[in-house]
């Protein structure tokens, strides 16, 4: 230990250390007050713009697209999903290496673990697009940023449950048995609304009928709560763990 002008240096002290489940529900909020604040911006000063469809026909809700591609919608928006990416790069590495931990001699549920964590980093990016290209700048690039989020969403939660259903063979953690449970509801219901919006969409663009395009909005809304709901999982997963910036130990220096 060193000696300052003002007392002694612990070098080995943390310097930051933050509860994970702390952690995890700040992650989480960014882009949910994000949404919840495009969507009323958009509903209270951007109605028409924000509602309107090219069947021209009677609409109540914007879609996410909608949402946050005006002004400031589009800032806020772009604000909260900054701050929000780069916790859910460490989230996806935390759990990449407690799959590591859990799966050291098993060959298929190893590969299964690095799919899932190529799957967590695409989901990431195709959030990080369809948020800085708008849909009324460049609509095919936004669309593809759009289907990248969610069907590497899908194949993520989808895969996520796989190994956790293998996890909970070999554990007795109330926890992790509460995650497990909720993360296989919160799948089948992202699935079910996924499948959901998708006629809606379709049923819109085909019969341009009143309020239908509401209803997609509504479940799109749905869509990405639930998937927002799934990540927050990881209140369980880590609860005993904390986030800390701290000296490695000598023998672990690189």
């Amino acid at each position: 230990m060193l000696q300052g002008p003002y007392g002694p240096l612990d070098r080995d002290k943390p310097l930051i250390r933050l509860p994970f489940t702390f952690f995890a529900v700040v992650t989480v909020c960014l882009p949910l007050l994000g949404l919840i604040t495009c969507i009323t911006v958009s509903l209270l000063y951007h109605y028409n713009e924000a509602t309107y469809t090219h069947c021209q026909v009677h609409n109540y809700l914007p879609s996410i697209s909608a949402a946050i591609s005006l002004t400031p919608e589009r800032y806020i928006w772009r604000f909260c999903i900054g701050l929000h990416s780069a916790p859910r790069l460490l989230v996806a590495a935390a759990y990449f290496s407690f799959y590591r931990g859990c799966f050291g001699r098993q060959l298929i549920d190893q590969l299964l673990s690095i799919f899932t964590l190529l799957c967590a980093l695409s989901e990431n990016v195709g959030l990080l697009l369809l948020t800085y290209v708008c849909s009324t700048e460049t609509y095919s690039l936004h669309k593809n940023g759009f289907i990248m989020f969610i069907v590497s969403s899908l194949l993520h939660m989808m895969c996520t449950c796989r190994l956790w259903q293998v996890i909970t063979r070999y554990t007795v953690s109330a926890e992790e048995m509460t995650s497990y449970r909720y993360k296989v509801r919160l799948f089948l219901f992202n699935i079910g609304l996924c499948l959901l919006a998708g006629y809606f969409f379709r049923r819109h663009n085909k019969y341009c009928e009143p309020g239908i395009y509401t209803l997609f909005a509504l479940c799109e809304y749905l869509v990405v709560l639930s998937n927002m709901a799934f990540h927050m999982t990881a209140f369980w997963d880590f609860g005993s763990k904390d986030v800390m910036v701290a000296t490695p130990p000598e023998g672990k220096r690189i």
